[in-house]
């Protein structure tokens, strides 16, 4: 994958970020071009800048902001009311961190899901409640980005979605 500057990315931790620049750095003898990304999104402190390697953008989970089709596909993904979640909480929550650390959306979407309707049912304990806040910030920032609306109207957009 090749990014230009000004490229808008997901970055599957920190969520929305811009390319800002290239940087060469020579580690041991060995010539390395990193991308430099501005995280954009709310999960962000100020001006967080992240180095990746340019040719293991893949590995790492680098991709491209959905299309207007996926987003509509992620808010089915949202509003299905019955998924299949274990009762276990150590087992679902190392499930829902794999798919937070795949980057892949629609898996995202399925931990916010998950999540919104485990806490309607019980209280979420302090570690699933700030992987929700991650997947939902991550989730609603990639989503403002697709559409070109405020992470607020974003927002409300996924609220709808998970209304039961």
């Amino acid at each position: 994958m090749s990014l230009a500057i000004g490229a808008t990315v997901v970055y599957p931790v920190h969520g929305v970020a811009e390319v800002v620049g290239r940087e060469t750095r020579t580690f041991v003898g060995e010539t390395q071009t990193y991308l430099v990304l501005l995280i954009l999104g709310d999960l962000r402190s100020d001006d967080l800048r992240v180095l990746i390697r340019e040719d293991r953008l893949g590995e790492v989970g680098v991709r491209e902001v959905m299309s207007e089709l996926d987003a509509v596909d992620v808010l089915d993904v949202l509003a299905v009311r019955n998924p299949r979640l274990s009762p276990n909480w150590s087992r679902r929550f190392k499930n829902h961190q794999a798919k937070l650390k795949s980057g892949d959306v629609f898996e995202v979407a399925e931990v916010v899901r998950n999540l919104t309707l485990r806490q309607r049912v019980k209280a979420l304990g302090a570690a699933e409640k700030a992987m929700y806040r991650q997947a939902r910030t991550t989730l609603v920032s990639e989503l403002a980005v697709t559409w070109g609306i405020t992470s607020d109207a974003a927002a409300n957009r996924v609220d709808v979605a998970l209304r039961p």
